[in-house]
């Protein structure tokens, strides 16, 4: 594994070190094969009729023998110690463990010190942390239904509520679908109570909020009726009838469309405006990407959410204070067919070429690899993630700013990362032969998100566990059987440089900023051939970057985590150097509680809850207490013994 590191002390010794990059793999790895980089420039839409005729050749272009997809199949840092602005009398609290500071995420638990707002089974609950009882419930569904996992995002007495899912009819008296994703708008000031529910067309995707300003972004493909086909027609003749379908199909079908219904049940419906649809100069015209705007100070207005749309794919939103990043990684790829027209508006490109031999996938974490065999065409697409950045710094909806591409795979948000008008991105990109692999780090202007610099060869062999950007250096951590950390300055945009390296067994799956010129890593031990152990928390000395070391590390064998890919799930209280995972193990499950300090990392004990089933998903530092969430219940405990002072169960 390989892992990149930075702390804020670490400018003045950066610049003393030389860049020094090894390879873990053994024997000369297969160079992977990357592609030109650069922005994509915006190109707008004119007229409807410029939308239409764009988007349909485009889609035709990309349309397989199953229709859409067919041949394409998916696979500065805030401290949870940060608190919002609060009553003078409002308890010292956490908030929720986020990316970016300032920048709040979906989540199924918040608080503002005095309550403790959470949605579970379908039910929002609001509990005085005063008195530790339920002064408020909204059940949120009808009847004996059951309830689905739901997110939400808070800002005063305003609460919006990530709800996704089949077959649930809302307060708001509208059903939904199987797949439909819904948002409600809850007043939380005395009994809550539904202010208006809104359902965009497609799959949500993810959502940030800035102030008490919130962007929703969802994805959607154009609702198209393909022609029943029976099994004994070819492909090549199928792939014409839905190239004829698209071809016929309205402006309409493409765009987005919205529906919000108010508390009384006043339904009202709309759609993406032509004008207000952008395109990259490149896209397949087979899926948009739409962001809604919506403050919940004023709640929904008259312009409703205010969508614009992006004909792009995307599944990995990423957002600062002034900008908002929606990126897509590269989707499974499996051979289609030709398409039949050899017309210049339907000539395929060389990505659209059917490879001599269906590709196996050998890891889903990387895409798919193709035969090794000699072919005159390329074998498959290349492996590249696109990256569309939109302005938020003005109220309203964003501005759709630019696109770029990079070679590779992003492993999740923290991939990416703004700092100092440029954006840094680190990918894995897989080799031809499906074995060998290398991850590397991309400089990218924010303004056009062209190439500024790069620097590669990390991990070869391996592939990346977890990223961390802070300032002028970053984290990257890769693995396979051993862990190598990577530092990496970052200082000069146009030539990062490797500065120091670590190996050790196992791998930390998220890294978190400790005291100064510490990291922490939550992840797995594994042995020397790559099994993994148990879950491992680490301590990095990371003060001199050209010698990163590890001065901790607690192991608990045969054991794992959520806060290894959920970082929700992590609580660290600097104040005190408190730190909290859930853990999951054969003997008992609970919230591990540790103390962490700035020469190690010690067992402070474990938190379970009654008769608990489902696992502990969150805590949260209220004055002096521990409280922590599972789906059964909340469950108060005191802060330095642990002993437990309240449950309130939630079922």
């Amino acid at each position: 594994m390989k892992t990149l590191i930075r702390t804020a002390a670490t400018a003045a010794a950066l610049a003393t070190v030389t860049a020094a990059c090894t390879s873990t793999a053994a024997g000369p790895p297969t160079e992977p094969k990357t592609s030109p980089l650069g922005a994509i420039r915006l190109v707008a839409y004119t007229s409807c009729d410029d939308l239409l005729s764009g988007l349909r050749e485009h889609a035709a272009r990309n349309v397989s023998a199953y229709g859409f997809g067919g041949g394409i199949m998916p696979y500065a840092v805030e401290d949870s110690a940060r608190s919002s602005v609060a009553k003078a009398d409002t308890p010292e609290h956490s908030t929720t463990n986020v990316h970016e500071a300032g920048v709040d995420e979906p989540d199924m638990v918040k608080t503002d010190g005095n309550r403790v707002i959470t949605v579970s089974n379908g039910i929002l609950r609001i509990i005085d942390t005063a008195t530790r009882k339920v002064t408020g419930s909204l059940k949120l569904t009808e009847k004996d239904q059951p309830g689905l996992a739901a997110d939400l995002l808070v800002s005063g007495d305003r609460a919006l509520v990530f709800m996704r899912g089949g077959d649930i009819m809302y307060k708001a008296r509208s059903f939904v679908q199987p797949g439909e994703t819904r948002y409600v708008l809850v007043d939380l000031s005395g009994q809550p109570k539904v202010l208006s529910t809104i359902k965009p067309q497609g799959s949500y995707v993810d959502a940030r909020m800035v102030g008490s300003t919130v962007r929703l972004v969802t994805r959607s493909q154009p609702d198209i009726a393909f022609p029943e086909i029976k099994e004994d027609v070819p492909e090549a003749e199928r792939v014409k009838r839905n190239q004829e379908a698209v071809r016929k199909a309205p402006a309409d079908a493409w765009l987005p469309k919205i529906e919000i219904t108010d508390a009384s049940g006043t339904v009202k419906k709309d759609s993406v405006k032509c004008e207000r649809i952008s395109h990259p100069a490149d896209y397949t015209g087979t899926s948009l990407l739409t962001v809604h705007t919506l403050d919940l100070a004023q709640g929904v207005t008259a312009a409703g959410t205010d969508p614009i749309s992006l004909a792009a794919d995307g599944d990995t939103v990423y957002g600062t204070g002034g900008s908002l990043y929606v990126a897509s990684n590269p989707r499974w790829w499996m051979p289609a067919p030709q398409p039949v027209e050899d017309t210049p508006a339907t000539t395929p490109t060389s990505s659209s070429v059917a490879p001599a031999e269906e590709p196996t996938p050998t890891d889903p974490s990387v895409s798919a690899s193709a035969s090794t065999e000699p072919s005159p065409t390329p074998t498959v697409p290349p492996e590249e993630t696109e990256v569309h950045r939109f302005d938020i710094v003005s109220p309203g909806p964003p501005s759709y700013v630019a696109s770029g591409k990079v070679p590779g795979r992003l492993l999740n948000q923290y991939s990416l990362s703004e700092y100092d008008g440029h954006l840094r991105v680190a990918t894995t990109l897989s080799t031809q032969d499906g074995q060998n692999s290398s991850s590397a780090v991309y400089v990218l202007k924010a303004d056009t998100l062209a190439k500024t610099g790069e620097v590669g060869g990390l991990g070869r062999g391996e592939r990346i566990y977890s990223v961390r950007f802070m300032g002028p250096v970053g984290y990257c951590v890769t693995f396979k059987q051993v862990d190598p950390l990577y530092t990496l300055d970052l200082r000069d945009p146009a030539a990062p440089k490797v500065t120091g390296e670590l190996k050790i067994t196992g791998y930390s799956a998220y890294l978190h900023p400790g005291a100064e010129g510490r990291l922490i890593g939550i992840g797995q031990e594994a042995s020397e051939k790559g099994r993994t152990l148990g879950t491992q928390v680490s301590l990095f000395d990371v003060s001199d970057p050209a010698s990163p070391r590890r001065l901790s590390q607690l192991f608990q064998k045969d054991s794992g985590s959520t806060a290894e890919w959920d970082p929700h799930a992590f609580l660290y209280w600097p104040k005190t150097g408190l730190a909290v995972i859930p853990l999951f193990q054969r003997t008992e499950s609970g919230a591990l509680v540790l103390k962490i300090d700035d020469s190690g990392v010690s067992k402070v004990g474990m938190i379970k809850h009654p008769a608990n089933q489902s696992g502990i998903e969150r805590t949260i530092v209220i004055g002096d207490t521990l409280w922590t969430l599972s789906y059964d219940g909340v469950q108060v405990n005191d802060a330095a013994t642990l002993a437990q002072q309240a449950w309130i169960p939630l079922r």
